[in-house]
C-alpha cells in the first residue's frame, strides 16, 4: 500500500483520503449553526473502488469525527456508513445529534 493518509479540507467541506497527491476517497459534511454550536452533518462517504476493503474508510471516518470533536461541533450521521461507524464505536454518543428536517434542508440534492 503507498502513503495513504486522512487529511482535512475545509475549503472543499470534506475530509478525504490522499494517495500521494491523488483523493482516492472522500466523507462529506455541512456544517450548521445549532443552538449549542456547530453542528457537522455528515452526509456522504466514498472510497474509490480499486482501494476498497482494506479499511480505508473507517481510518478517514475516525479522522474526521475526531477532528469534528476537537473543533468543538457536533456530529450529524446522515450518511449510512458514518451511521453504522457511531453505532459501533459508543465513545462518540455524547457528541451526536440526531438528524432533523433542518439539517436535510440544508444539504446538496442529487
Amino acid at each position: 500500500m503507498s502513503d495513504i493518509k486522512p487529511v482535512f479540507l475545509p475549503e472543499r467541506q470534506r475530509f478525504a483520503l490522499d494517495d500521494d497527491g491523488k483523493i482516492i476517497g472522500a466523507a462529506h459534511y455541512r456544517d450548521f449553526d445549532g443552538s449549542e454550536g456547530v453542528e457537522r452533518i455528515f452526509f456522504h462517504t466514498t472510497v474509490d473502488e480499486e482501494y476498497g476493503g482494506q479499511g480505508l474508510a473507517s481510518i478517514m471516518v475516525k479522522f474526521a469525527l475526531e477532528n469534528t470533536i476537537a473543533s468543538g461541533a457536533r456530529i450529524v450521521p446522515v450518511c449510512p456508513y458514518v451511521k453504522a461507524y457511531v453505532a459501533k464505536h459508543t465513545e462518540y454518543a455524547e457528541h451526536l445529534v440526531e438528524p432533523e428536517k433542518h439539517h436535510l434542508d440544508i444539504l446538496p440534492r442529487g
